[in-house]
C-alpha cells in the first residue's frame, strides 16, 4: 500500500512538471494552466505533488515573466538570443525535473523567484 502511494505520488509530481509542455499541442498558456490544475488537484493527497507543484509554477511564471522581458529587449536585438536560449532551457529543465521527480526524487529549478512558498 505505501509502494502505491509512493507511485502515485510520483506520477502525480511528474505530471505536474510535463503538463508545462502543452503549449507544444496547441494549449494556450497551458504550461501554466496545466501544472497549475494537476497541483490543485492532488495538493492536498500528496505531500511530493505539494511541493513539486510549487516548483513548476514557480519556474513557468518565472519563464513567462523573463519571456517578457526578452520581447521587450528584442529592439535591441539582444531578446532574440534571449528567447532562443529561453526556449531550449524550457524544454531541457522541464524533461530533467520529470525524470528526476517520476524517480522520486525533489526537483528545484535554478533561476527561478519563488512566487508560491
Amino acid at each position: 500500500m505505501v509502494e502505491n502511494y509512493e507511485k502515485q505520488a510520483r506520477l502525480w509530481g511528474m505530471l505536474c512538471h510535463l503538463t508545462a509542455l502543452l503549449p507544444f499541442f496547441g494549449v494556450p498558456f497551458g504550461n501554466v494552466l496545466g501544472p497549475l490544475v494537476v497541483w490543485l488537484i492532488k495538493k492536498d493527497d500528496y505531500s511530493f505533488v505539494d511541493q513539486q507543484g510549487k516548483e513548476s509554477l514557480n519556474f513557468q511564471i518565472s519563464l513567462l515573466l523573463y519571456s517578457i522581458i526578452s520581447v521587450i529587449l528584442i529592439i535591441v536585438v539582444v531578446g532574440i538570443i534571449l528567447l532562443i536560449g529561453l526556449l531550449i532551457s524550457y524544454i531541457m529543465l522541464v524533461i530533467v525535473a520529470s525524470i528526476k521527480t517520476s524517480n522520486g526524487e525533489p526537483y528545484r529549478y535554478p533561476f527561478t523567484i519563488r512566487f508560491i512558498k
